[in-house]
């Protein structure tokens, strides 16, 4: 297997969990929106202040849906990736 099986298979499994945790709660949507904005919203943050911490994140389709996804703990594991 090469590294971007693996990456693809990571992602797979992560949106998988996810969407298991979305559909078990009692607020479905309520729990998806409020997870999809606050993910978004540490991204929007870190893009936009992350320069005074050296922890400026991109802007692309993959962190933007990332963040959408999975929430605030992909965009802490984000800016652990980019601090090492």
């Amino acid at each position: 297997m090469d590294g971007d099986m693996i990456f693809a298979v990571v992602c797979g499994a992560a949106v998988l969990i996810m969407a298991f945790y979305y559909l078990r709660r009692e607020h479905r949507v309520r729990t998806l929106l409020f997870g999809s904005l606050t993910g978004i919203a540490a991204l929007l943050i870190l893009n936009e202040y992350g320069g005074m911490f050296s922890t400026q994140l991109p802007l692309n389709v993959f962190n933007v849906a990332g963040s959408a996804v999975l929430g605030v703990p992909f965009v802490i594991i984000l800016v652990l990736l980019e601090t090492l």
